[in-house]
């Protein structure tokens, strides 16, 4: 069954009635505690797909299914889709909206419970992979950090988050909106920012906007797995107390002598009164070069 046919036969799950009909049927209720709101504008899932989908034979990890609006999408795209759901009240009604899809699998798992690496292996063999998702906005970092520090190798990671998380995730490095969060996942991967989605999109209604970002993993990291923990220390260190001085923030943060902070940043151009917050990418891996073998920061 091509695309087209599959569409025809699909529960319109964008559309209210049939939402709250599915939601009565199997005496559904919406957990706020997870969550939990659904997609019901018919644009955005198809454009999800289309964003993080880089071709047919790549397989797909989604997380958190809802009533499986975007799982329907990803299966018309890729040949295999594994999706990782918390919630087990989903189950009688992802059996009926996800009914025929012979090429999607729900694994009923926390995703921060599961090794990635271990996951894509088991689930997809030599395949390559990509993740989808709409994350919840309460767990949209910790599962971030935890498919990017994993071993698993990613073709892109194409999530929907809270708008200004998505700011802060795409800002760049040296600008006012980044943040340590920011750092830790541009120095694995390049984030951006693909479109916005409106609150209205989705219900029940949350109090704040989303955005779609996609972040593709270096080919070549800026630094090796040990300059980047050493790095990833200067980063917590520094935007701990982001309006501080570096000197000060750095001094304090990683327990070094102030004229080493100093010495370090005036060997990267930067006046001793610049803020931690101020520093690009490319002058923060200088600096941190710069201090390699301080205490503090091993």
């Amino acid at each position: 069954m091509n695309e087209s046919e599959w569409s025809e036969t699909m529960l319109n799950l964008t559309d209210m009635q049939t939402v709250r009909a599915l939601a009565k049927r199997h005496a559904f209720s919406f957990s706020k505690g997870l969550g939990q709101n659904f997609l019901i504008d018919p644009e955005v899932c198809p454009a999800i797909a289309e964003y993080g989908i880089p071709s047919p034979a790549c397989g797909v990890l989604e997380i958190g299914t809802g009533f499986g609006v975007l799982t329907q999408q990803l299966a018309l795209k890729s040949e295999q889709v594994a999706a990782v759901e918390l919630d087990r009240r989903l189950q009688p009604v992802l059996a009926e909206t996800l009914r025929g899809f012979e090429n999607i699998t729900v694994i009923w798992q926390d995703i921060l419970k599961v090794d990635p690496a271990e996951f894509v292996r088991e689930q997809f063999g030599g395949r390559e992979v990509c993740v989808c998702a709409n994350l919840p906005y309460y767990i949209t970092s910790p599962v971030l950090m935890h498919l990017l520090e994993s071993d698993a190798k990613f073709r892109s990671i194409t999530v929907m988050v809270q708008k200004e998380a998505a700011e802060r995730l795409c800002a760049e490095i040296g600008s006012r909106k980044a943040g340590a969060v920011t750092a830790a996942v541009q120095l694995r991967g390049r984030a951006e920012l693909m479109f916005h989605v409106p609150r209205t999109a989705f219900f029940p209604a949350p109090k704040v906007d989303s955005a779609v970002i996609r972040i593709t993993p270096h080919e070549v990291p800026p630094c090796t797995p040990e300059e980047l923990k050493r790095v990833l220390n200067v980063v917590k260190a520094g935007f701990a107390q982001r309006r501080k001085t570096a000197v000060n923030a750095l001094a304090g943060g990683l327990s070094l002598d102030k004229e080493t902070v100093t010495a370090a940043l005036r060997a990267c151009g930067c006046s001793e009164t610049v803020r931690f917050e101020q520093l690009d990418m490319e002058t923060l891996l200088r600096l941190c070069e710069a201090l390699a073998g301080s205490a503090g920061i091993q």
